[in-house]
């Protein structure tokens, strides 16, 4: 019996926009600010992924957002984020913020530390309505959660503790052993996107080191597996 390769496209992070601002040192998967690519504007509702090193005691002054689900995964270093409804929170290595822009809000974000530098992913995934009440929410690993290779961490009804997003768009965060493998099964008229943050990760064949993203459109079971190393990756499950 023949067997077909499912299609997956690789974002090889040496491909992606870059800009260094000295307080700033970021790359860009998708067309943002002043980096402009037509050939990657986004993937479905997937808007930007933004990979951030913020120097010691710098950051984002008050700026505003709108109709955008924003969130920041924190990989190294404190976020401290303030905003215009109210929240002041700081947040660790493997928490997750998600701000429903809405009708319109205003937030900071900074790296509070006088000398650690900050890491973290920035992603705009965009709303499936305007004009909604801003909101904000976080998400925590328990211990027991942090055992766990696949974890829901953000979706569309809040399933298994997961933050809500308005959004139909399911967000999984893989933290496997060398060798270690999970499987995510993609149904009809879905689009699929891995980002590998620590360690080599293969989707399938496709082989993603830290910084690359891959796609993948075709409704099937996929195999996600660690290489020789730790491995930690975003999987996006989107409408």
């Amino acid at each position: 019996m023949k067997t077909t390769t499912p299609a997956i496209t690789l974002r090889a992070s040496a491909d992606r926009g870059h800009a260094n601002h000295g307080w700033l040192d970021t790359h860009h998967s998708f067309s943002f600010s002043s980096y402009y690519d037509g050939a990657h504007m986004g993937f479905r509702s997937l808007r930007v992924i933004n990979q951030d090193r913020i120097a010691a005691g710098a950051g984002f002054p008050t700026h505003p957002h709108r109709d955008m689900e924003i969130f920041s995964y924190v990989l190294e270093g404190a976020l401290s984020h303030k905003d215009s409804m109210g929240n002041a929170r700081e947040l660790r290595p493997g928490q997750i913020q998600l701000m429903s822009a809405g009708s319109g809000v205003t937030h900071s974000e900074f790296n509070p530390s006088g000398v650690e530098p900050l890491h973290i992913l920035q992603i705009w995934i965009e709303a499936d309505e305007r004009g909604l009440t801003p909101s904000y929410t976080e998400w925590h690993p328990t211990p027991e959660i942090e055992a766990r290779s696949k974890v829901l961490v953000i979706s569309p009804d809040g399933r298994e503790n997961s933050a809500r997003i308005h959004q139909d768009a399911f967000v999984y965060r893989l933290r496997l052993e060398p060798g270690e493998r999970v499987t995510h099964e993609l149904a009809a008229n879905r689009g699929l996107w891995l980002q590998a943050t620590t360690g080599e990760v293969r989707l399938n064949e496709t082989s993603l080191q830290p910084g690359d993203g891959a796609s993948a459109e075709e409704p099937r079971t996929y195999d996600i597996a660690a290489g020789d190393q730790p491995a930690e990756a975003l999987l996006f499950d989107l409408a």
